[in-house]
């Protein structure tokens, strides 16, 4: 598959040439640390068909190592705690994609709720929720049914 074909399909972060990352394992992805995980794993596929030690024209030990590495990459970058800690370890913060804009408050509320129901149980049944009770009744009261008629022919008293 060549490039472009794969730059179509997947929205990559490009990596600005100020940050240094080449010896991080975002480096070895050649991904910025704000990407997604299946981003991530996406690439991790791709390059892994690229090096493991069965498919690549590289020297076995070489193929050997740069796989491995990917693999310790991926082990890291696919774990959200082990991730966070790496994020830590390189200086990246993802402060700044959590905060909300400087200058923004939430409007204060007068109510609790923007809605006209005191509480989520307190609203009208969906027409689903109806006719699963509707069922409900009718089984209720086909079993009531069956068991009067079952011991009235048995011959036993029914209160």
């Amino acid at each position: 598959m060549s490039e472009n074909s794969t730059a179509n399909k997947t929205q990559t972060t490009p990596i600005p040439k100020s940050v240094k990352l080449a010896d991080t394992y975002y480096g070895i992805f050649g991904l910025h640390p704000s990407v997604s995980v299946i981003e991530i794993r996406r690439r991790y596929r791709q390059l892994s068909k690229q090096y493991h030690p069965d498919t690549t024209d590289l020297p076995p030990a070489q193929a050997k190592a740069k796989f491995q590495r990917l693999n310790e990459a991926y082990g890291t970058l696919s774990n959200p705690q082990r991730r966070s800690l790496y994020d830590l370890k390189i200086g990246y913060s993802r402060i700044n994609v959590i905060q909300a804009p400087t200058g923004w408050e939430k409007p204060e509320q007068k109510f609790a709720s923007r809605t006209a129901y005191l509480d989520p149980t307190d609203r009208p049944l969906s027409s689903g929720e109806i006719f699963v009770l509707f069922l409900l009744g009718a089984t209720f009261i086909g079993c009531i049914l069956l068991v009067l008629t079952v011991a009235y022919l048995r011959g036993e008293t029914v209160i």
